[in-house]
């Protein structure tokens, strides 16, 4: 666009001079002067500053903000290390424990180290030295249907799941993860392990759950341990 495509009776509009500043990168370089002599409105203060003062401003409030996405990075970071160090630990504890006691060494770190209120699981097929344990009581054809559709965690309302049942106080849990416990991905699971909170929010549907799955891991890898020897 030039001055001499204007068009009086097509009055030039905002668009237009924006569209001609952008298109003509050399025209403060040909109008230097203007740079101090145009004044903007501050969204600060609503005082009337300088187009160079109202750049700087702008620039400032870029800098703030990658500032406080670096800053929520470095928080992030550092959360997950605590996460992890968290994990290592308690995977490190339940290795070390013999098989007889790491059902309730496993509930009661997870209670501990993650601060989750209720813990519960059950395993089916278990060896029978350990078929009169608590957590080996008879499991439902449904509940190891729905262990075996898990792919990943499951995170939401503990409304109508019977696995709920097996917490201490069902009627608290609000929310619940459940953690189908399996060798590998294509095998079928072994045991359901149970996180349930009253905090609505604690464990629900948008979550990530890849920590989640690394438990899950960690314990089946443990808790496989009491399973029947194959030797």
């Amino acid at each position: 666009m030039t001055p001499t495509s204007i068009n009086p009776m097509n009055p030039i509009t905002e668009d237009d001079i924006a569209d001609f500043l952008a298109n003509t990168p050399d025209f403060f370089a040909r109008h230097a002067q203007l740079l101090s002599s145009v004044h903007l409105m501050s969204p600060d203060n609503h005082r009337s500053v300088s187009l160079q003062e109202r750049q700087a401003q702008m620039l400032r409030d870029k800098i703030r903000a990658l500032e406080m996405r670096i800053m929520d990075m470095i928080r992030h970071g550092n959360e997950n290390m605590i996460i992890t160090e968290k994990l290592q630990k308690w995977a490190c504890e339940l290795l070390q424990t013999p098989a007889s006691e790491r059902v309730p060494s496993a509930l009661k770190n997870i209670e501990m180290r993650f601060q989750v209120p209720q813990v519960a699981v059950r395993l089916w097929g278990v060896a029978d030295v350990f078929s009169d344990a608590p957590y080996a009581q008879a499991v439902t054809a449904q509940v190891k249907e729905a262990a075996s559709s898990y792919a990943s965690p499951f995170v939401g309302a503990g409304t109508d799941i019977e696995a709920v049942q097996w917490l201490q106080e069902p009627a608290q849990a609000a929310s619940v993860a459940l953690l189908p416990l399996r060798l590998s991905k294509d095998q079928t699971p072994f045991g359901l392990l149970v996180l349930a909170s009253p905090d609505t929010q604690r464990f629900h549907s948008g979550m990530g759950t890849d920590f989640l799955e690394h438990l899950a891991e960690l314990c089946s890898a443990a808790l496989s341990a009491l399973l029947p020897s194959k030797g």
